[in-house]
């Protein structure tokens, strides 16, 4: 008897030291997730729907650069690094409910693209090309309708659309809501599922078969890393990851864009984004498209030549050539 309770005070006592531990590990990526999203240099303007906040990076013709699902002005950046690199001046806004912008009570692709005329009045900008990566693409096109006369250029990366014709979503149960947003919220679970999931995450959450990223080299494999880590701290991300979720973005003709468009995507992207490009290419006139037959959701490989491409199509446009041609 006196054994079984040492052993269980044992292994009682090792589960503690592992949870410690397992605590002290989420505390240390938590904080250094905390820090790197602090170390940006943020700006913030009021506009109609309440303030908006924006970081920038490079310099030369102005990019306006809105980013996906999990993002913020981090995400937008990071995502048009290589651009910035190329010789373009960043400015990557956080959509409602991302770091730094409050979710408005109107949180749809049309009010989110009023607010980025707000934000280039701000900067005394007259026009931009505009990229719109993922779930961004959503208020990209909403600006390109809306607002033409401001936006040089149209660039859809892995765009995150309803299609006309495919089947709806089925609607959540509320149990679903509540499970949802009580995950979205909860940076622990999100840290665990990232420290022992990743494979399953880079799935899920990326859209991107983990056998691809496990074929790239060492500098892909690390970015993807990099982007899982990213979207710590979630809890900070919450409102807008919601509001990507439950949609209400509302209707979005896009036979009305009247301004040079680009969109890309791959075919294994899991989000079927192939479908949203085609879609776009068919309905805007004079449209390009381009669809690799590999790099899921985050072009595992393909950065180079989709930067290369996004640039070239963009000088060509604006007429702008940058130092980084």
């Amino acid at each position: 008897m006196k054994i079984t309770r040492w052993v269980f005070a044992a292994l009682l006592a090792v589960a503690v030291i592992g949870a410690g531990t397992l605590y002290a590990r989420y505390q240390a990526a938590l904080v250094e997730a905390q820090q790197r999203l602090a170390a940006f240099a943020v700006e913030q303007v009021q506009t109609r729907s309440g303030p908006l906040a924006y970081a920038e990076a490079g310099d030369g013709p102005p990019v306006l650069m809105i980013h996906g699902s999990g993002g913020g002005y981090d995400q937008g950046l990071s995502m048009a690094g290589p651009l910035a690199e190329r010789g373009y001046k960043i400015i990557s806004p956080s959509r409602f409910g991302y770091p730094g912008s409050p979710a408005p009570e109107d949180r749809s692709a049309n009010a989110q693209a009023d607010v980025f005329v707000d934000l280039l009045d701000a900067l005394g900008l007259d026009q931009v090309a505009v990229i719109g990566g993922s779930a961004g693409a959503r208020s990209a096109l909403a600006f390109a309708i809306r607002h033409p006369e401001r936006c040089a250029a149209l660039i859809l990366i892995v765009p995150a659309l309803d299609v006309p014709g495919l089947p709806p979503v089925e609607p959540w149960s509320p149990l679903q809501e509540r499970l949802v947003k009580a995950a979205l919220r909860s940076d622990f679970l999100f840290w665990l599922a990232i420290e022992f999931m990743p494979d399953r995450m880079t799935r899920l959450v990326l859209a991107t078969d983990p056998a691809l990223v496990a074929a790239a080299g060492p500098a892909e494999q690390a970015r993807v890393a990099r982007i899982r880590r990213s979207i710590l701290p979630v809890s900070a991300r919450a409102e807008g990851l919601w509001a990507d979720t439950v949609g209400g973005y509302g209707d979005l003709d896009v036979r009305r864009i009247a301004v040079p468009t680009l969109a890309i995507s791959a075919e294994d992207d899991f989000f079927d984004t192939a479908t949203s490009a085609r879609h776009i290419a068919a309905m805007v006139d004079g449209a390009e498209l381009i669809v690799y037959p590999d790099g899921g959701h985050i072009w595992i490989g393909r950065g180079k030549e989709m930067f290369d491409t996004i640039a070239a199509f963009i000088d060509r446009i604006a007429g702008n050539p940058t130092n980084g041609q």
